[in-house]
């Protein structure tokens, strides 16, 4: 009986200090991207992601700091997790056609403008002029 009292008196003396620690990472991560130290922030994101692998948000931060870096398999990389964790997120399907579209995939940037343009929330106005950039680059 004792023992399983101390049990779980370890577990919420141990736990939020756990939870803090892995939000901790995301932020530090965050605040050293906007101060564009992307080594640094790379590191914070990656850290946060050991602790949580399913952290969205590390990984569409990986992919624009790799985007920063020009390791555009890097980038792809992360921006299909992303997609893959959340399938509806904009930004990340955004980002991903327009890196189809740079390395010349028009049929999958296309693919993936059209996919969100279905979605379309935050990203409507982005959508329609990378439709039309898309159109411009096909024809050439």
């Amino acid at each position: 009986m004792i023992k399983n009292l101390f049990k779980i008196f370890f577990i919420f003396l141990i736990l939020p200090n756990f939870l803090f620690a892995n939000n901790q990472f995301f932020q530090e991560g965050v605040d050293l991207y906007k101060n564009k130290q992307f080594n640094e922030a790379k590191f914070k994101f990656e850290q946060d992601i050991v602790f949580n692998p399913k952290s969205e948000m590390s990984y569409l931060y990986l992919s624009k700091i790799f985007k920063n870096f020009d390791k555009r398999d890097l980038e792809e990389k992360n921006l299909k997790t992303v997609i893959l964790l959340n399938p509806e997120n904009e930004e990340a399907i955004f980002n991903l056609a327009k890196l189809k579209l740079e390395t010349s995939d028009y049929k999958k940037s296309k693919e993936l403008n059209d996919r969100l343009s279905d979605l379309c929330k935050k990203f409507c106005d982005k959508s329609e002029n990378l439709k039309k950039e898309i159109e411009n680059l096909s024809k050439k």
